[in-house]
């Protein structure tokens, strides 16, 4: 045998004697050294690095989140040919001892959700039943708890005897941790002004909680929901529903959430659209003892004042202006900022007049009276007032 040879064998010998310092279902640690095009290469303290396929390391995204020098833990899978580590034991590849050995060192492993049973769901893991109760199956409770059977989840072991007999699992306490982790970078991103993509957590009276990433919520109010009034917030979200929203402010812990700022506003077309002196038609919205509310387009409306509804002062305006019903209105004045219009009824009826004596005038031959005035005067007259 050669010198070359004698090194290879060597080399080849001290490896195969360190592998057998680890067992299968062992968690140890280690230091990634490399990272290549399907496996990333580990440092154990061993002359031969162990190996970790690549798709252990990936996020939900794709992509992967370490880098070399990062330490991790992981279990050991096979020491056939190499150590090979794992850092959540597949669904169906683990055996009884590996299962035990993730439940005392926290390993998660992949587990199907087979079905509803009372209290909770079965779960497969490693070709053995597990049961993960209700309130552990998400972090978020759904009102429809069928939404999880079938699906394949990452879950903790919270309980294992009896060589799996006694096998309970956990899927919310490893969301929870991972909460924890990435809570603290979601709030350091979250800006007033930034615009995020949540999941409606809840839903209330006033509003609904958003779930905006790593378990952290704001409020959504239901004054914010749309521009027009919204009266019960169930009509616009839905909880489990992903939704973007804009930040509206950050106060320590609470955070004020929009969804009507990333509609139009109305009343920014509204100022292109309406001009005071354009006589409109309308639809009573809201009669009030000092005046009637009429909406022009959806979340824009003005309000008629009872000086201008061309009522006596002891008239019902009830009676007089039916909820729902269509109304010609004449836009006095229009303020922007505010958010307001103040309309007419009487220099609608005025100008109405006007032309009507115009027109008779015209009809029997003799000059219009210079008191009664165009139409335009009518209407200039009752801007004037």
């Amino acid at each position: 045998m050669s010198e070359i040879e004698d090194d290879d064998f060597a080399t080849l010998f001290a490896a195969s004697e360190q592998t057998k310092r680890y067992r299968n279902g062992q968690t140890i640690e280690g230091t990634i050294v490399a990272i290549g095009a399907d496996a990333a290469f580990i440092n154990i303290g061993a002359k031969g690095e162990a190996t970790m396929e690549l798709s252990e390391l990936r996020n939900d995204d794709g992509s992967i989140d370490v880098k070399v020098g990062d330490r991790i833990q992981a279990t050991v899978m096979s020491t056939v040919n190499g150590v090979t580590l794992s850092r959540r034991l597949q669904r169906g590849a683990a055996t009884a001892r590996q299962l035990e050995a993730a439940f005392q060192s926290g390993l998660p492993v992949e587990g199907k959700v087979e079905g509803q049973v009372k209290g909770g769901y079965t779960v497969s893991i490693a070709k053995q039943r597990a049961f993960c109760p209700l309130s552990q199956i998400d972090a978020i409770r759904t009102t429809d708890p069928a939404v999880h059977e079938g699906h394949v989840y990452t879950f903790k072991i919270i309980e294992y005897g009896e060589n799996g007999r006694k096998f309970v699992v956990s899927r919310r306490a490893l969301l929870q941790d991972e909460q924890k982790v990435a809570a603290a970078g979601v709030r350091q991103s979250i800006t007033p002004g930034s615009i995020v993509t949540g999941r409606v957590v809840s839903v209330r009276d006033f509003g609904a909680f958003i779930d905006i990433g790593g378990g952290v919520q704001g409020l959504l109010h239901i004054s914010e929901m749309a521009w027009t009034r919204v009266a019960d917030a169930s009509q616009i979200v839905a909880p489990g529903q992903e939704i973007k929203v804009k930040v509206l402010r950050v106060d320590d812990e609470k955070i004020a959430l929009g969804l009507r700022q990333l509609i139009e506003d109305p009343w920014s077309v509204a100022a292109a659209t309406y001009k005071v002196g354009q006589v409109l038609t309308g639809k009573v919205e809201k009669v009030e003892k000092f005046g009637v509310f009429v909406a022009l387009a959806p979340a824009v409306s003005g309000l008629v004042p009872a000086s201008e509804t061309g009522l006596a002062r002891d008239m019902d305006l009830r009676k007089a202006f039916p909820v729902g019903t269509d109304v010609e209105v004449f836009i006095l004045e229009i303020d922007l900022s505010a958010r307001k219009m103040r309309l007419s009824c009487k220099a609608v009826a005025d100008a109405k007049e006007a032309a009507e004596v115009r027109d008779y005038t015209e009809r029997e031959g003799t000059a219009q009276p210079q008191s009664l005035g165009s139409l335009a005067d009518k209407l200039r007259d009752a801007l004037k007032r």
